[in-house]
């Protein structure tokens, strides 16, 4: 303060030197002259002095107030540069320097320096903004509300906190929302791109199903941006999953549709070059829907002209079936005339046709009926073969054995003729395989009961239980046996008569009585030979003719059934029937020898 009241002083000293006191020794030159008092001068000297002192003090106060307005000023901008320091976040200001000298001087040094920071705050504040302004979009973006534009204005920066920490925050809250957008607008694009390879493989419009999700997502909109709120997202999926469902709908029609064309071509025999018509179909039956891409595969118009030609092969269908189904008739019944089984009646394979002409069974399950049934008919008639080969060897013996009963009978078998040597080897031959028919018939019979146990059912031969025939046989070869031993017995009888007639009346020429001995022989069996072939034909006509003849059996079978009143569950109980009926007949025939043989 002392070097700033000395200047002071020096220009009152001066001032008083000149200008006051000019003008006092002037007002005492007045006073002298015109004989002022010395109380009024003293009086008036002090009003002088009251009246600088006012002034003096009026600039004092004034010099005070604007003192005061520099240190508020200086403390304002103390105050405002703090404020900017710490609402940007920084400790210090790294250009300014410590502050001194007068007020003025240090207000200079300051003023600088806040405009500084007042410059930084208004580029971060716009940094601030921006960043806001880009995050509002984005998240507006992300939740679809792209109605009204987002302008600077509506951005309200929080001034009191423009570190660049929060800065970052910020940034990295936008880098995150552009993220979301980025993946939703790949997931928008995936959603897109499904929804033109479903329609294309559909034969649909994409355009059409994108814009009724919403408008924004038609590539042809211009500059908009798409709607990539989750709600749009949801629809998309939505749309994507139905084209979907779509898609797996149609196809696994046309796997129906293609399942069908096929049965029907393999049923009717269609050709391969009408079956290319339709290959875009049935190449179709073992392909999963995620490998179809190809455009235009699943349209409507391939599965409206499938369905058309599996109704047209339908249509044809109906008219062949009956051809088919007696196609498979024969066949049923080939296998079965050639295994010897039971034939399905006549009666119902007529209701069957009757159906199939009214249209009143279903084709496909018939023909898989009819499959089912030559399929079991060929496994029964497998199970079978072994005893049918049995069979068919058992009748060859048969025929030999007959063939060598009516060769035994023949009395110039051994006479010296043309085939004569062929007819005894043949002979030979024929006693071999009849020796073994006992064997070969116990076998059989073994064989047919182990088959009857293990199917629960009797093995029909032409309709006649198979044991019933054999044991028919085995009793017939029994009887057959015990007529040749009495045979042989009468013979050995008549030898002892003719023995006693020769040592009772002599003996004669040896030519005589061989002669004799030839033509007692003859007269004796002369009745027996008819008796024993009649015999013979009768067993044979029941238990070999029933079998090697299938009509003349059947008929025979039947001619029994009707007289008898039996069904085929008795069947055992009618050959036992004919059992006694032969018995009867042979009875007849050799108690009447000249009366016609039944079996003849």
């Amino acid at each position: 303060m002392g070097s700033f009241e000395m200047p002071l002083k020096m220009r009152t000293l001066a001032l008083l030197e000149s200008s006051c006191g000019y003008l006092l020794q002037e007002l005492k030159l007045i006073w002298d002259e015109v004989g002022q008092d010395q109380i009024e001068r003293e009086k008036i000297l002090l009003d002088l002095e009251q009246e600088c002192l006012d002034v003096y003090r009026r600039k004092v106060d004034s010099a005070n107030i604007s003192r005061a307005r520099l240190h508020q000023t200086l403390a304002d901008s103390e105050a405002e540069f703090t404020h900017l320091l710490v609402s940007l976040g920084e400790r210090s200001f790294p250009c300014r320097e410590k502050m001194s000298g007068t007020l003025k001087e240090q207000l200079d040094s300051i003023t600088p320096a806040l405009r500084e920071m007042q410059l930084r705050k208004e580029e971060r504040v716009n940094q601030f903004r921006e960043v806001q302004m880009q995050i509002q979009r984005t998240s507006a973006e992300i939740e679809g509300h792209l109605e009204h534009e987002i302008s600077p204005m509506d951005v309200a920066v929080n001034e009191n906190d423009l570190s660049l920490k929060k800065l970052g925050e910020y940034r990295i809250e936008l880098q995150r929302l552009h993220k979301e957008k980025s993946d939703r607008l790949l997931k928008v694009d995936e959603y897109i791109n499904a929804v033109h390879n479903l329609s294309a493989t559909l034969g649909m419009d994409s355009s059409d199903i994108i814009t009724k999700v919403h408008p924004s997502l038609e590539g042809s909109c211009g500059k908009q941006s798409k709607n990539i709120s989750d709600a749009i997202l949801a629809r998309l999926d939505s749309t994507v999953k139905s084209l979907k469902e779509e898609k797996q709908r149609r196809l696994e029609k046309l796997h129906k549709l293609g399942k069908t064309l096929t049965n029907l071509w393999s049923l009717m025999d269609t050709s391969i070059e009408d079956q290319k018509l339709f290959a875009h179909v049935t190449d179709f039956i073992s392909v999963s829907a995620e490998a179809i891409s190809k455009p235009g595969s699943l349209t409507l118009d391939i599965i409206h002209q499938a369905e058309a030609e599996v109704e047209r092969l339908d249509q044809l269908k109906a008219s062949k079936m009956k051809e088919l189904f007696l196609k498979k008739q024969m066949e049923l019944e080939e296998i079965c005339k050639k295994m010897h089984m039971e034939i399905p009646s006549q009666s119902e394979m007529n209701n069957i046709m009757n159906l199939i002409n009214c249209g009143e069974i279903d084709h496909a399950d018939l023909l898989t009926s009819m499959d089912e049934q030559i399929l079991k008919a060929k496994e029964e008639a497998s199970s079978r073969k072994d005893i049918m080969e049995k069979v068919e060897k058992w009748m060859v013996s048969c025929d030999e054995e007959r063939w060598l009963e009516e060769y035994s009978r023949d009395e110039n078998r051994y006479l010296v003729s043309r085939g004569a040597h062929k007819n005894l080897k043949r002979a030979e031959r024929a006693r071999v395989r009849v020796s073994k028919i006992p064997a070969l018939v116990s076998s059989l019979m073994a064989k047919t009961q182990n088959w009857e146990e293990e199917r629960k059912k009797l093995f029909l031969y032409d309709e006649v239980p198979l044991l019933a025939m054999l044991k028919e046989y085995n009793l017939s070869r029994h009887e057959k046996e015990e007529e040749k031993q009495r045979q042989r017995e009468k013979k050995r009888v008549q030898g002892q008569v003719v023995a006693e007639q020769e040592n009772l009346f002599g003996s004669r020429p040896t030519t005589s009585n061989r002669r004799l001995s030839n033509r007692s022989i003859n007269g004796g069996f002369g009745s027996a030979t008819p008796l024993n072939r009649r015999l013979s034909m009768g067993i044979q006509q029941l238990g070999l003719h029933s079998i090697n003849s299938a009509s003349q059996g059947i008929s025979f079978i039947k001619e029994g059934k009707k007289a008898q009143g039996q069904t085929r569950a008795a069947q055992y109980n009618y050959v036992s029937c004919l059992r006694e009926d032969t018995a009867s007949h042979v009875s007849a025939t050799i108690s009447s020898p000249s009366s016609p043989s039944f079996f003849n």
